[in-house]
């Protein structure tokens, strides 16, 4: 497979492709794409499929039975754009609301529950993380709380002797956030290039992050100041260093996104579940008397049902149209035994 890269900056939020193998093709164009169609987005470059088509020509179909072995998404809050290397193109991002990647791991949970494939959500300002399938033991290391990264900032292994800090400090609270996301980043290649063999299965992996350092830093110190413009400097750097590595941890089938937005347009809110939990597609206590909320399989349930039924029907009436014409003399090896026996007495 060859490389492609892509990258997306327009003056405004932007989506940038990092990495993205030969048969999932990125067209150049200044298309915007919605916020809440990430998600979609993400589905169709792994394969799947959804439920709305997503009428935006930047992404064109690709072969039926190739999809990439991962798709990491990357969220930077604080900044529209990144002055990320070897760009070929820009996707402006319009409508930059909420959202979150929930129904493409519950897609990847159940198409492939039995190959534990690697699903990883990490938010380390918000020390939230969810992980399932493999990364539960891949991961099970990698620190998530706030003060086990900043720990682990001063451990063998730490990033901050090969970064040009400049003018961040490694005192202030608000630097440190930045640098323990850099950290993040760093310690996730780590650890999948010390488990390379799960990046070799048949089942995709799903990593979502979200980084909102560069929030912290602009709003501490502004956007004109030395420590954001430094910090934008390092991100850029960091995260072109993050796709290439894990492009080549997954044998150049790897799609990596990183979506910029200076702020969102809505506070992002999210309630902690657990992806086995099984959906209530129904309210039997609603007082309006709501119906069933629609579900998509139904059609196809349906069909087997009925179809199943059916020939379930003829098959018995058949057999019983035979069982009532049947000649025992005949048609009985039974009673054929049983006559020749009679005669032989």
């Amino acid at each position: 497979l060859t490389l492609r890269l892509a990258r997306y900056r327009v003056h405004g939020d932007s989506l940038t492709v990092l990495q993205a193998p030969e048969f999932v093709s990125f067209q150049k164009g200044d298309w915007p794409i919605s916020g809440e169609k990430i998600p979609d987005l993400v589905a169709l470059t792994m394969g799947f499929s959804v439920q709305e088509d997503l009428s935006w020509p930047g992404l064109q179909a690709g072969p039926l039975f190739q999809r990439p072995r991962a798709n990491v998404l990357v969220v930077v809050r604080g900044v529209d754009s990144l002055a990320l290397p070897q760009s070929v193109a820009s996707y402006p991002l319009e409508n930059p609301v909420p959202f979150t990647l929930d129904s493409v791991a519950e897609t990847v949970h159940s198409l492939f529950a039995e190959d534990t494939p690697i699903v990883l959500q990490l938010a380390p300002s918000e020390e939230r993380l969810y992980m399932l399938g493999k990364a539960n033991a891949v991961f099970e290391d990698l620190p998530v709380t706030l003060q086990q990264i900043r720990a682990r900032l001063s451990q063998d292994g730490s990033v901050l002797p090969s970064l040009p800090l400049n003018s961040l400090s490694r005192n202030a609270e608000a630097d440190l956030l930045f640098l323990s996301e850099v950290q993040v980043l760093h310690d996730i290649t780590a650890l999948l290039q010390r488990h390379r063999h799960l990046a070799k299965d048949h089942s995709p992996d799903l990593y979502s992050l979200e980084l909102s350092g560069l929030e912290e830093l602009s709003r501490l110190y502004g956007q004109d100041s030395p420590q954001y413009r430094d910090a934008t400097a390092i991100l850029a750097s960091v995260l072109q260093k993050f796709g290439e590595e894990l492009y080549n941890l997954y044998g150049s089938s790897a799609v990596v996104e990183v979506v910029t937005v200076k702020t969102f347009e809505a506070p992002l809110t999210r309630k902690s579940r657990s992806i086995l939990q099984s959906v209530q597609i129904s309210n039997p206590g609603s007082p309006y008397n709501l119906a069933y909320q629609y579900n998509f399989n139904y059609a196809v349930v349906f069909n087997i049902v009925l179809w199943l039924m059916i020939g379930l029907a003829l098959a018995i009436i058949a057999i019983s149209y035979n069982l009532w014409n049947m000649d025992p003399g005949y048609d009985s090896i039974i009673y054929r035994m049983t006559n020749q026996k009679i005669r032989m007495d």
